[in-house]
């Protein structure tokens, strides 16, 4: 069986994402990598592969700007035609060559940097750019730092002892606005993924638990205080009538303690990222009781985090970073690329997890710990924007549960922090496509989020009282 995602209809992804031609929906005018890439005849296996298709593409739409004359262009021309056409004109290897050197090392102010990650699966772009040779093709030396909890990233990256971070994407804000530190402004310049969470139970609630309504009296650990674990488990259990502040025990666990806890007794459940709900089964300590997918399809977990002073004394290492970054997570988004992912990744100075559980993990076919196999491609998943509707969100829930104040200004923190625009700038000057357009609204467990009201959305909810 294929473990390939099917493509849908209605999102317009980078060809990395799918190599089969699909009747999308989109208006006619609409720039699409999806209906263009098949003519392109380009198998996307590696980082190098991604950046001479991005520059064959960017050449066409250079060329041919109207959509629709593009795409009559290329289903004319055939296969590898359009390629050759354009080499034929232009010096189109010397232009992939150019594009592939990446920064030149001169201009890098630092090219010897550490970046600090938690061993999950939700950092995957940041480590595995790392053995698969990403930074180093964007002109960087970069070392992965790895720590054990979130309090010790937060500390390194306010401190200076590592350059930047993989962070939860609530904590830029949070350390931004001084929440649970002093304040010290941070950018989110990308997200790494979206997905990639579970609830997980304890063996024994096995074929007991329906839904909130039998938790009551549970122990639950979340990996930190700013995190979408504890705001999205806080959310499930509120809107099944249940208080996470009375009804309920929420505790902070490193992710790597999860599993022992697990065994021990010691909590009843966790919403964590992976590999530790995956790990649970493996170890028959618990089962998945619920994706976080089936919560807040798409939302957000993981982002790549820097702080603002970085940026100014080294804006073209900055840069490079940046952009490093973007490629390595479409390079992750593509279904192809998984298991050679998962290899790279799981060695001890990594995940430091067995190959086949990370692969259950980035595959989406696992083992739910209940006797059957699921097939959840979408389990996790990459796209780096890092949309101000998302970090909005996140804000309501910080003043929901009142570690923020109503005063703040919603819309001005989720700018500052979140560099959508600039993101989706480097993407399309990257040769890439930004894969779905800026949300309007989310819909969470069918109750809708207005970005333009966040403070209301705050106030709306029964539990806790306004």
């Amino acid at each position: 069986m294929s473990l390939r995602r099917p493509p849908t209809a209605t999102r317009v992804n980078h060809p990395a994402a799918s190599t089969r031609v699909t009747a999308c929906t989109h208006r006619p005018d609409v720039s699409c990598s999806a209906c263009e890439a098949p003519y392109l005849d380009r198998t996307i296996n590696n980082s190098d592969d991604l950046l001479a298709s991005s520059v064959e593409q960017s050449l066409i739409r250079a060329i041919f700007p109207h959509a629709p004359s593009r795409r009559e262009f290329l289903r004319r021309v055939g296969k590898g035609t359009a390629a050759a056409l354009l080499a034929s004109m232009l010096p189109l290897d010397a232009l992939k060559s150019y594009a592939a050197e990446g920064a030149k090392p001169g201009s890098i102010e630092k090219p010897d940097l550490s970046i600090g990650f938690i061993p999950i699966t939700c950092a995957t772009p940041i480590i595995m750019s790392e053995p698969m040779g990403f930074y180093q093709k964007n002109g960087l030396n970069v070392k992965v730092r790895k720590a054990a909890g979130w309090a010790v990233i937060r500390d390194w990256a306010i401190n200076g002892e590592v350059d930047a971070a993989h962070m939860l994407s609530p904590m830029p804000l949070a350390i931004s606005l001084g929440v649970g530190s002093k304040p010290v402004p941070f950018l989110m310049p990308a997200i790494e993924n979206i997905n990639g969470q579970a609830i997980t139970l304890h063996i024994k609630h096995k074929d007991k638990v329906k839904g909130p309504q039998d938790m009551k009296g549970f122990r639950f650990c979340v990996p930190f205080d700013y995190s979408m674990h504890n705001y999205l488990l806080r959310y499930y259990l509120a809107e099944g009538g249940l208080d996470p502040d009375k009804d309920v025990s929420i505790r902070v666990v490193p992710p790597p303690e999860m599993v022992a806890n697990l065994k021990a007794d010691n909590v009843d459940g966790y919403l964590a990222p992976d590999p530790f709900n995956q790990r649970a089964v493996y170890e028959n300590a618990g089962y998945i009781f619920k994706l976080t997918k089936d919560i807040w399809p798409g939302h957000p977990c993981c982002a790549f985090a820097i702080s603002e002073d970085f940026t100014k004394k080294y804006p073209n290492t900055f840069l490079a970073l940046w952009r490093t970054i973007i490629e390595a997570t479409y390079f992750s988004a593509n279904p192809a690329n998984r298991d050679d992912i998962a290899k790279a990744i799981s060695p001890t100075n990594y995940l430091n997890q067995p190959e086949v559980v990370l692969k259950q993990v980035l595959t989406g076919r696992y083992a739910t710990g209940l006797g059957d196999i699921a097939n959840v491609p979408d389990r996790i998943d990459f796209d780096p924007m890092p949309w101000t509707a998302m970090a909005k969100w996140i804000l309501s829930q910080m003043v929901r549960w009142k570690q923020l104040s109503p005063d703040t200004d919603f819309n001005a923190i989720a700018a500052k922090v979140y560099l959508e625009a600039g993101c989706a700038d480097l993407i399309k000057d990257m040769g890439l496509t930004v894969k779905k357009e800026a949300p309007k609204k989310y819909s969470i467990m069918g109750k809708d989020f207005d970005p333009a009201d966040p403070l209301g959305y705050a106030k709306s909810f029964a539990i806790p009282s306004a």
